[in-house]
């Protein structure tokens, strides 16, 4: 799993008393993150946070958070635990609200307690977030509930981290394969071989049932079943990896019946995502939803207009306007933002009619309680000018206020004043390059690839190879419709899907008719 590298500005004033939460950030999809670590996560000033944790997560933080990888793996370790206490300590005690982030839940073989305790003999404030583990959202997302009243009312957890070779260990094999029920084993999956060995010696049966789910609950998921007895040898045989949780009993034959989470469409595909950090939840949540294995690299972000003054000019006079037509959601959100700075009442508009390119943009006009009068079928700038001609027989000596993007085509202010309209422009916002990789996305592209990246506009196209990114080889892509289809092909990019309705619905519906095939 690619980690982003550690970002770190200058945070805001420290409040005058610190506090550090320890928060599980659950087991990786980030529907299973609760409401409070979100929460956490858009307000902490230092976000610490481990390998398990989906780094996905830290779009949520605020731009001015430090934000620092302190993740430990077999054999590769950021920061010793020693260091990463002292850490904590350090950045509660200067005033700063610090969010350590681990993976599933702090306090199960999470080392949270020791942390929890050097905050304690600090005397810092602390508070410990819960977060779902691993050890039964990994058996859920592979169909096995870890108990059944037909098989088994007990589970037993513990963690394979230690060689049970060692002279000295903590684990009780013989009590383990003793109790009835259930057993989950978090971590030491390459320890496979001699955990096995040891549960077999100490009682358990060799046919116990045993399933190893990797990266549980992530479209990254993967499970291997096999028995006590076979297992460690078909880890070996498949080349089968950790981070994986292991399951012994008998609940493990149900997965046949109850597997849900790999019989999705897109599973096993590396889709990557283009849009910008605040509108790609949308499309990357609707992919997930389909099993697509989803990351996100926003090669854009949306920006004010550089002439503030004249956009604000031209929304205060809209009420002079026959016409006020939005080309796209994020025109309509400038536009309105600007509108109440400016006023306090929306009978300010006047009468103005509203036209919309496209269900999106139409949807968010009416999210201010405002009708569309006019929506043409196709979402192209094209379609409005056949519409105003065969809807309202032109559009001759009516006055339209045009809210779009700076680097909108010019077609549609061409037309509409060839057909004898008096166009303004208000330019509501512009595109500029991303230039933070704050989830990892160009970390995780470049170690991994992609089976399909996702375009839905020419600038995201643009931007995407302004990054100059070595493309894996068999990597296909999908462009929300024509326009950017155009750009793709200027740009030397193949167009693999094109969806036939061009808004983010008709580009997943495009992708899963795809793959489907």
């Amino acid at each position: 799993m690619s980690t982003p590298k550690a970002r770190s500005k200058s945070s805001k004033k420290a409040t005058l008393k610190g506090v550090c939460y320890l928060a599980g950030a659950g087991p990786g999809d980030l529907g299973l993150v609760t409401l409070r670590v979100r929460e956490l996560l858009q307000t902490a000033d230092v976000i610490v946070f481990d390998y398990l944790c989906n780094p996905e997560l830290l779009k949520w933080a605020k731009s001015d958070a430090e934000i620092i990888y302190a993740g430990k793996k077999a054999g590769q370790h950021t920061l010793r635990q020693e260091e990463i206490n002292a850490l904590l300590v350090e950045k509660t005690k200067v005033g700063h609200k610090v969010l350590r982030l681990k993976g599933g839940d702090p306090f199960l073989f999470g080392r949270g307690g020791e942390e929890a305790e050097a905050l304690a003999e600090a005397g810092m404030l602390f508070e410990i977030v819960p977060g779902v583990t691993s050890a039964i959202a990994a058996p859920a997302y592979a169909g096995i509930p870890v108990t059944h009243r037909d098989f088994t009312s007990s589970l037993t957890i513990f963690t394979g981290h230690e060689d049970p070779l060692k002279p000295e260990t903590a684990l009780d094999y013989a009590r383990i394969a003793g109790l009835p029920g259930t057993k989950v084993m978090l971590m030491g999956i390459e320890r496979m071989g001699p955990i096995s060995s040891e549960l077999q010696k100490h009682g358990m049966a060799p046919e116990t049932p045993v399933a190893l789910v990797r990266w549980g609950t992530t479209g990254k998921q993967l499970t291997l079943t096999g028995t006590l007895e076979n297992i460690a040898k078909k880890i070996i045989e498949t080349g089968f990896t950790a981070p994986a949780v292991a399951v012994f009993g008998e609940v493990v034959t149900l997965r046949d019946k109850l597997g849900w989470f790999e019989k999705r469409p897109l599973r096993g595909k590396r889709i990557v995502v283009t849009r910008t950090r605040s509108q790609a939840g949308v499309l990357s949540s609707e992919l997930r939803e389909l099993g697509a294995d989803v990351y996100e690299l926003p090669t854009i972000r949306i920006e004010p207009p550089l002439d503030l003054r004249s956009f604000a000019e031209l929304v205060q006079d809209v009420h002079t306007y026959d016409w006020l037509i939005f080309t796209s959601p994020n025109g309509v959100d400038a536009f309105f933002e600007m509108f109440y700075k400016l006023y306090s009442d929306a009978r300010e508009i006047g009468g103005v009619r509203i036209a919309a390119i496209g269900p999106a943009t139409a949807k968010r006009v009416k999210s201010f309680h405002l009708a569309v009068d006019l929506q043409p079928p196709e979402f192209v700038a094209e379609a409005i000018i056949s519409e105003f001609q065969e809807k309202f027989g032109g559009v001759e000596n009516q006055r339209i206020l045009l809210a779009r993007s700076e680097q909108a085509r010019d077609l549609l202010p061409k037309e509409l004043a060839r057909m004898g309209a008096i166009v303004d422009e208000a330019i509501a916002y512009r595109t500029v390059p991303e230039t933070e990789d704050v989830s990892g996305g160009i970390a995780r592209f470049k170690a991994e690839g992609a089976d399909l990246i996702t375009f839905t506009s020419s600038s995201t196209a643009e931007n995407f190879m302004a990054l100059k990114l070595p493309l894996p080889s068999g990597m296909q892509t999908a462009s929300i419709g024509p326009i950017t289809s155009q750009a793709m092909k200027e740009l030397k990019l193949s167009v693999d899907i094109e969806a036939k309705q061009y808004d983010i619905p008709g580009l997943v519906e495009a992708i899963r008719r795809h793959f489907g095939a």
